[in-house]
């Protein structure tokens, strides 16, 4: 590569709409035509990068404009382009979806096409529309003068007939449309109630991808897509740091324990840290000299009972516990509790270093943002620390615990700081999910 990877971002009007679809198509398409392809993601989202992954063969990343100083985020890009001919980002749900901030700082998925000069590739679902397509195609494409919209992808298109109307519609925009995909629930991915089911989790993932790249190849011009693409601008600067929480850290890792940024991890190894997984669900303990045990988020709630029983893993954090700091970030800050009750009602008891009981039986969705001021020093920093992040669990709590909070949070939208989260000696844990300091 003789320059910057050339970048394309690929979103959409609103979730739900076929980003998924025409991202990962395009990117397993190009891969198996030879192309060096790199990926991102736009927002918080652990699920997704994964098959970004299996698609194209190297990691993904996260890229998000609320969460990350704008150093960060340029470092994250420009590690995830190195050796790469071209970068396909995925948007978060609507382009212009985001928080009330300052542009480029609001989450936004047209904030990360403005930062590094992508132009957009705009899935449309036009089901139940024909001409007025345009009008929204020309709305999205002169809402924000930051961006270009470089052309469209038809999603839900109908009969002949149909796409004919509609392209028409959106030329009339003077906007190109580069493929018209029909409704198919063949290439329909497995979704659970946090999105998509995990890669590694996707019952034939990698005929999944393949026929993802036919169905979108079939129904879309790849190389007018690929050709959209401009080279990356990759501003120099400083990327704070991100400290990990000791040297020899201890990282629960599988189908219980797995939402956890690999920005996070690069990170603590790029400072000298040495990661260490280890299997609850295989009834694994933390290396006993690691300074410090993680247990990150994921879907505890489906393995409760296996949990429950893993002997060697409750004792051997139990163990930890008493000399060296233990996290938990959602589903780890769960296991860290007295007890889960799962979607039946059966309550059952978890590690018991710290007093809070949730439950899976009595859901409400929990979704946002979220600023974390540490009350305490911990494996996240020093008292008073700023983190940057957010919340996405169906879980509630059924007994809050006598413990400690952990941090004060807030949302980003103004409202007034709240203690969440629990701590009881070396052991802390809360729903929130890290992303970056705020104040790195």
């Amino acid at each position: 590569m003789t320059g910057p990877a050339r970048g394309l971002l690929v979103s959409a009007p609103r979730s739900g709409g076929g980003k998924t679809t025409v991202a990962l198509g395009l990117m397993r398409a190009l891969r198996r035509r030879g192309r060096a392809v790199a990926a991102a993601k736009c927002g918080p989202d652990y699920i997704d990068p994964a098959f970004h992954e299996a698609a194209i063969g190297r990691p993904s990343i996260n890229l998000d404009s609320w969460a990350m100083a704008p150093s960060l985020m340029g470092d994250l890009a420009r590690r995830a382009a190195e050796g790469s001919d071209l970068l396909v980002a995925e948007g978060a749900m609507g382009l212009f979806d985001g928080v009330a901030a300052p542009a480029g700082r609001s989450g936004s998925s047209a904030d990360i096409a403005a930062a590094f000069g992508w132009p957009v590739l705009l899935v449309l679902d036009v089901s139940g529309q024909a001409q007025s397509a345009g009008a929204v195609a020309l709305g999205f494409a002169s809402f924000d003068p930051r961006i270009v919209v470089a052309g469209v992808v038809l999603n839900r298109a109908g009969s002949a007939r149909h796409r004919r109307l509609v392209t028409e519609g959106i030329e009339r925009a003077g906007l190109p449309v580069l493929g018209a995909l029909p409704t198919s629930p063949d290439i329909v991915l497995p979704e659970r109630h946090l999105g998509l089911v995990q890669a590694e989790e996707t019952v034939e993932l990698f005929g999944r991808l393949d026929r993802l790249a036919d169905f979108v190849e079939a129904h879309a011009d790849i190389d007018r897509i690929a050709a959209l693409a401009r080279p990356s601008r990759f501003e120099p600067g400083a990327c704070g740091s991100i400290a990990p929480p000791g040297q020899r850290i201890a990282v629960a890792r599988d189908a219980a324990f797995s939402f956890l940024y690999p920005h996070l991890l690069q990170a603590w190894r790029d400072a000298g840290a040495e990661i260490l997984f280890f299997s609850p669900l295989a009834d694994e303990a933390p290396a006993p000299d690691c300074d410090a045990c993680w247990l990150p988020g994921g879907y505890p709630e489906l393995h409760a009972g296996r949990l429950a029983s893993a002997a060697r893993f409750i004792e051997g954090v139990r163990r930890f516990a008493l000399r060296r700091p233990v996290h938990g970030e959602c589903g780890g800050y769960m296991v860290l509790g007295s007890a889960l009750i799962d979607a039946e009602g059966v309550s059952h008891p978890m590690l018991d270093l710290l007093g809070v009981a949730t439950s899976f039986a009595d859901r409400r969705m929990t979704l946002g943002y979220r600023e974390a001021e540490l009350l305490e020093d911990g494996p996240l920093g020093r008292r008073g620390d700023l983190w940057r992040g957010h919340e996405f669990h169906y879980a509630t709590i059924a007994d809050p615990g006598g413990d400690a909070a952990f941090a004060l949070v807030r949302d980003a939208h103004g409202a007034d700081p709240v203690p969440a989260g629990s701590r009881r000696g070396h052991v802390s844990g809360s729903f929130f999910h890290a992303v970056a300091p705020a104040n790195p």
